[in-house]
């Protein structure tokens, strides 16, 4: 079978792509407005763009056309918070989707509890094992649906202590929740250790290098 993707709508296009870059992890984000609503919701199309100094990036799309409570509060305040969820989380993390008012808080009619950040006004969430407190670096526009990727440069990792070991996460621990086609979600299965492949170290580019 060959697709031609010119004749696909947006929707289409979504629907077929979404089952093809499988699993995606999930970033559960918390912003603020500027009236003070804490917004929470879920981006699966989510990666880490920078080593040093460290940054994540998550695409955001659009709401038939409408910027997303998310969107619209990470340029507001230039501020945002990262939450991984665990297996444990993953009917919350599905519920968070529905679309509420802007001035209605996923927090609160979800029951889920935030705590205060540290380098950034958007709180945490409590039950979450993992948050990055983060720092709007750049915006970048793609396509024609106005779906943008929004760049943060993290400023602080909060981990609990069961999963941090020796500057490590322990994965296993962890069971992370990622994304796959639809209302379908996974955590990891088999996970099959090889040979460490020796690579060179990472370091800092020098300004004219």
């Amino acid at each position: 079978m060959q697709i031609d993707t010119d004749s696909l709508s947006p929707q289409e296009c979504y629907r077929l792509i979404s089952g093809i870059v499988v699993p995606r992890p999930i970033a559960w984000i918390t912003t603020q407005s500027p009236e003070g609503v804490v917004n929470l919701a879920p981006f699966s199309c989510f990666t880490f763009v920078s080593n040093s100094p460290l940054m994540v990036g998550i695409n955001i799309g659009r709401k038939a056309g409408r910027e997303k409570d998310t969107a619209r509060n990470i340029r507001a305040l230039d501020q945002f918070v990262v939450n991984i969820a665990d297996w444990s989380m993953v009917e919350d993390v599905h519920a968070s989707a529905v679309e509420y008012d802007a001035h209605e808080s996923e927090v609160e009619n979800l029951g889920l509890t935030a705590l205060p950040s540290v380098t950034v006004t958007p709180p945490r969430l409590e039950k979450a094992p993992i948050s990055l407190e983060c720092k709007l670096h750049s915006v970048t526009g793609y396509g024609n649906t106005g779906a943008e990727f929004f760049v943060g440069q993290v400023t602080r990792i909060h981990v609990s202590d069961r999963l941090y070991e020796d500057g490590r996460i322990d994965t296993r621990a962890l069971q992370p929740v990622c994304r796959i086609a639809g209302a379908n979600y996974a955590t990891l299965g088999e996970i099959r250790q090889l040979k460490p492949v020796a690579q060179t170290p990472k370091s800092i580019i020098e300004p004219g290098s």
